[in-house]
């Protein structure tokens, strides 16, 4: 297999089996807390707490990767990811030691996700760079459509801590493909200063404004449809359909950006600004305004992440896992604080209200997005004047 297509094939693998633990267990809630004695409302509070410690892990994950390379690092994420599976197919006998194993996984998520940065950063031509982060950032839906069929294929049928066994396994088998050797290397002053870290701090505010109403979108879709009279089948249908059309235009964002000579992050804005719009179009009764909404939040406001990413390694040739990690720490505190925000509000207001916020969230996001890349330009710009002739 050549380089760069192991490489991407790693990147994506690492980053499934990092990913899956938090799927699996949202998937087979109901037949876990038949069995542990928990409500949505716990389900609710652990996914929350996973996106927490995911981004309180952020940074000390990106130094980490930095330092000693990806593949060693990806290879502690995926057995620490094995690990805590079995763990819980074996010891998970009340609804605490779910949490505690399961909270175990937000870091080796992180540290998956930042190593698998670094292995497309180093391995794979800048031609198709743009492309390879698309692929990777598939991953994610690649981990839902797994859970999805272990509930029918492995829960309903062995039960559900085979389901953790088999993907136990499953993870394992992904340590064939990292990278091996190591490619990391030690930070200097003069390294850290070149990396915008003002500009990428507004940068990840903004992904933390996006990420928290788009991971909300894909939490309330279907019960806030139910609630305005849509049966519950075609709401369910909408939501796969958004889903796909989310993981199509990942795809195409990154094969765009191979053709793109820079304009990404501005790209990410205005897909974050149309985005917003199809949002506030949940808000309003009827079929049409549900599949028109989700086909503009999906695509649009959900499609963005693997771009970003890509566009801030492109910046940051050098320190590729720091830089992005500097950006996921707002993309997991969104993770964190946007469901459990768009939830109070539904509860106490109503769902059209909560999406309107979540759209002006959105909205803000796309805002952020835009101030954050004039401060790159600024700091580029600065820092061509100031380099020795």
């Amino acid at each position: 297999m050549a380089r760069p297509v192991r490489a991407a094939v790693g990147a994506v693998t690492t980053t499934t089996a990092s990913v899956l633990p938090v799927f699996l267990t949202g998937a087979l809630t109901v037949q876990i807390s038949a069995e542990l004695g928990f409500d949505p409302a716990g389900l609710g509070l652990v996914v929350a707490l996973y996106f927490g410690i995911s981004a309180v892990a952020s940074l000390p994950c990106g130094w980490l990767v930095e330092r000693y390379g990806a593949g060693p690092t990806s290879r502690i994420a995926v057995l620490g990811t094995a690990c805590a599976m079995s763990a819980i197919a074996v010891f998970a006998r009340s609804y605490p030691a779910l949490v505690a194993m399961l909270l175990c996984c937000a870091w080796c998520n992180v540290l998956g996700q930042l190593s698998s940065n670094l292995t497309l950063a180093r391995h794979v031509p800048t031609s198709r760079l743009g492309l390879s982060f698309g692929v990777k950032q598939a991953a994610i839906p690649i981990a839902t459509l797994l859970s999805g069929a272990a509930v029918p294929a492995i829960a309903l049928t062995i039960g559900w801590r085979w389901a953790y066994l088999i993907a136990t396994g499953l993870a394992l088998g992904a340590l064939l493909l990292t990278p091996r050797g190591s490619d990391g290397r030690q930070r200097t002053s003069a390294a850290r200063g070149e990396r915008a870290t003002a500009a990428l701090s507004v940068i990840g505010l903004a992904a933390g404004f996006g990420a928290g109403a788009a991971t909300a979108l894909g939490i309330f879709l279907v019960a806030a449809a139910v609630d305005r009279g849509i049966e519950a089948g075609l709401a369910g249908l909408t939501l796969t359909m958004g889903s796909v059309v989310g993981l199509t235009l990942r795809l195409v964002n990154g094969w765009l950006a191979d053709r793109r000579s820079g304009g990404h992050i501005a790209v990410v804005a205005g897909s974050l600004v149309l985005g917003a719009a199809g949002v506030v179009l949940l808000a309003v009764p009827g079929t049409f305004a549900l599949v028109t909404g989700t086909v503009l939040a999906f695509g649009l406001g959900w499609s963005w992440p693997g771009l970003l990413q890509f566009a801030v390694v492109r910046l940051n040739p050098e320190a590729p896992a720091a830089a992005t990690s500097i950006v996921q720490v707002g993309v997991y505190g969104g993770g964190f604080v946007g469901p459990i925000a768009f939830g109070f509000i539904a509860a106490h207001a109503s769902f059209p209200v909560a999406w309107l916020v979540s759209g002006a969230a959105m909205l803000l996001a796309g805002v952020l997005m835009v101030v954050g890349r004039r401060m790159l330009i600024a700091h580029r710009s600065t820092a061509a004047q100031l380099a020795p002739s």
